[in-house]
Parts: C-alpha cells; structure tokens; sequence
C-alpha cells in the first residue's frame, strides 16, 4: 500500500493543483447559467432543512444533485453562502476527473510509457478545455458521469478468474445512471468487458444503486420528476434545435429560432417535427444495437478492454451526433472513453486523437459559435465527428480475433485453456 501511494503521490498532487486551478478559473458565478434556474433552488432547500421540498425542485437529473448532496450542506460549516454551495458540489466531479487520470498513469507507468506521454494524458483528463467550459455552463455532473462510465468499463474488463470487479462495476454503472440517464448506454460495454458468468450479478447491483438513489425522487417528486425524465426522453418537437448535430440540414430557416442564450438570432433554423420524435428514443437504440452486433464474439468470453472502451467511445459519439440539443460537455463522456481507449492495452499509444477531439470540440462549439454563422458550425462539426464515428465503427468490428486476450493476462473467466502470445505473434494455447 504505501508502495501505491508513494508511486501516484506526485501524480496526484498535480491532478488535485490542477484541479484547484479549473475550479478556480471556472466556478467564479452562476448568475446566468443552468445552475441558476435549475439546481439552485433545490439546494438551497435542502441547507435549509427542507429535504422534501429538495426533491420536489430537483430537475430531471435529480439523482445527480442527491449523489451531490452532502457536499451542498459542507459550507455550512463555515457559514458560507450560496457561491460556495455552487463551488462545493462541483467538488466531487473535479476530484472524479483527477481520480481516473491519476489511475490511467498509473497503468500507463507500469507499461513504461514516457513521462510526458503521461502528462500529456493527465492534462486531457484535469485541464480539458471542454471540462472548463461544462463547469461554466453549469454542467459539472457530466464530468462525473464520464469518469464513473469509463471507471466501470475499465474495472469490467480487469475481472479475471482470480480477481472478480463485478459488483465495484455495477455499482458506478448505477451511480452513472441515477447521475443522468445518458448513461444507460454504458451498459452494453460495461456487461460484455465482463465474463458472462459476472454479466447477471453487474446488471443487478447496477440496478438496485440506480434506484436506490431515483427512489426518493420517484416517491416524493412523482409528477415533476417522471414529466421531466419524459420531456427528455421525448421531447417535443423543435423545442431546441442546435447546430451541432445530424439533423441541422433537415431544419428551416425562420426568425423564431433561437440561438446562443435562448435568444432569437438570424441564421438559426427550425427543426421539424419528427426530429424531435426520433432524437432521443434513436439514442437510446443505438445501446442495444451495437451490444447485439458485439454479442457474437462477446457471447462466451468477455469483449477486450480496448474493444469495450471503443464501443463505449462510438456509442457515446453517436449520442452527440444524434442529439438535437447537442452541447459541448455532451462530448465529454466520449473525449474520455477515447482517451481511455488511446492509452491501455497491448500496444498504446499517445492521447493524441483525445487530445485532438478536445480541440476541435472546443472550436466547434466555443470559437466557432463568435466568429461564423449556425450552418457554417453545423458544417464544421460533421466534418469531423462524421468521418471519425465511421471509423470508429470499422476500427472495432474489423479488430483481429487475437485480441480476445491480451498478452500477459490471465484468460477470463470460463476458459478451459491459458492463452499466450508467441514471440511470432501467432496464439499458442497450453494445456
């Protein structure tokens, strides 16, 4: 243990420096985003005592602000105010970020990887541009979401024989899920990492931590909270429409459209109506689907890690893709699936298609958005994000058998024989 933390020691105090530094630069006031309108009222509730009326005011991601809660009441302590209640709760999602770059070094440090390949990775997980722009828009549980996804990818895929990390897994796959729904599809990649004797036992406590935590939303604000997760599961058609999804060329121009900051702007466009009927429930299709096509080579040991990470990145991708409400944190989860993706395994290599994806993200959504017209943005994104999805999707279905089984790594669970790799590269199988 003390060999552990000597070794990720100066790691971790970097992550956690530079952490403090993002949350300095990028929590300084919630005046004008979605904290204002949607969390604020709910916490201030809860430091007041009102637990009831805490759940009844809290949004459609509710089970975020109660992972979140005990954080929201620490400033009482200190009798702080309403600025630090919005510092304190971004708080565990920063430490979230550090935490999982602290882990990926470490595994890149065993693998001998150079030290500013190491650092380069850490700075795509803590000092991520997309990560400063969610915390201004108010938005600090999507860096949550992504480090508890990718952490549950990563712990299905390390469970072996010897070393079951399937309950560790279904427990931040249900955390991930109460966090905001989008992560359901997580699912698929995190049950077929694991072996199929583990699946049942993962999806179980995932479900039983999701509701645990939905639950008290679900008794205490019934309506509100079922009418809200409705409105996001279906929502109505044309209510937001922005440029940086699949469906912007299908929409109209109109001077009812609105832009940046919900005000109406020239250029913008309407989106029709069966957009708005198809966006959502099409996201969550793309799940089981790409699970389904996966389950032939996953159906009687576990999927790869690198496989599974891919399979999470593409699904997470196709979210942005497909989502008429697309924003710049929505491509977070996937930044970070791509990094994961990008630095484990047999043959890793530098974050830089990470790295890459942060950038263009941060110019598509943020420079862009200053400097050129909707169609122009819209056009720019699909540029980019169209072509890389396709080979996403090439690179995980035409991935080589032989990586069923990494070198080094003891078989999974359910295989009658070791599996090691010869020095030909040609599997030798040993009795």
């Amino acid at each position: 243990m003390r060999g552990i933390v000597r070794e990720n020691a100066a790691c971790a105090l970097a992550a956690a420096a530079a952490s403090t530094v993002v949350g300095w630069l990028c929590l300084y006031g919630f005046g004008w985003n979605d904290y204002e309108v949607e969390v604020r009222p709910a916490y201030e509730a809860l430091v007041h005592g009102h637990i009831t009326r805490f759940l009844q005011l809290a949004p459609a991601y509710g089970g975020s602000l109660i992972e979140r809660a005990p954080f929201a009441l620490l400033p009482g302590l200190w009798g702080g105010g309403p600025l630090a209640v919005y510092r304190a709760v971004a708080l565990p999602c920063l430490l979230a970020s550090a935490a999982l770059g602290v882990w990926l070094v470490s595994r890149m440090r065993a693998q001998g990887r150079p030290r500013i390949v190491r650092l380069l990775a850490l700075g795509v997980c803590v000092l991520n541009p997309i990560t400063f722009r969610a915390l201004e828009l108010g938005h600090p549980e999507e860096l949550l979401g992504a480090c508890l996804c990718v952490a549950a990818v990563l712990l299905a895929a390390r469970s072996s024989a010897g070393c079951d990390h399937s309950l560790l897994a279904g427990l931040l796959l249900g955390l991930a899920v109460a966090n905001k729904e989008w992560a359901l599809l997580a699912t698929g990649p995190v049950l077929l990492a694991l072996p199929p004797g583990r699946r049942i036992r993962c999806l179980l406590i995932a479900g039983v931590c999701a509701a645990a935590v939905l639950a008290p939303l679900a008794l205490f604000s019934a309506n509100g909270f079922v009418a809200g997760t409705r409105a996001v599961a279906t929502p109505s058609a044309g209510a937001i429409f922005k440029p940086w999804q699949l469906w912007w060329f299908f929409g109209h121009y109109s001077p009812l459209a609105r832009g940046p900051l919900d005000v109406a702007q020239a250029g913008y466009r309407l989106g029709p109506a069966w957009t708005g009927e198809i966006s959502h429930p099409l996201i969550l299709a793309t799940a089981p689907a790409l699970a389904l096509a996966l389950w032939p080579r996953s159906r009687r040991a576990a999927l790869p890690e690198r496989q599974a990470l891919l399979a999470l990145a593409l699904v997470l991708l196709l979210r942005c893709l497909l989502d008429t409400w697309d924003e710049i944190y929505y491509l977070l989860p996937f930044v970070f699936a791509m990094l994961a993706w990008e630095i484990v395994g047999e043959r890793p290599r530098a974050p830089m298609l990470a790295l890459a994806c942060s950038v263009l993200g941060w110019l598509s959504f943020q420079w862009l958005e200053h400097h050129a017209s909707a169609d122009i943005q819209a056009s720019v994104f699909l540029a980019w994000s169209l072509p890389l999805a396709l080979w996403l999707a090439l690179k995980l279905f035409s991935a080589p058998a032989r990586e069923q089984v990494s070198a080094g790594e003891p078989a999974g669970a359910g295989s009658t024989y070791e599996t090691t790799v010869s020095a030909l590269g040609r599997l030798v199988s040993t009795s």
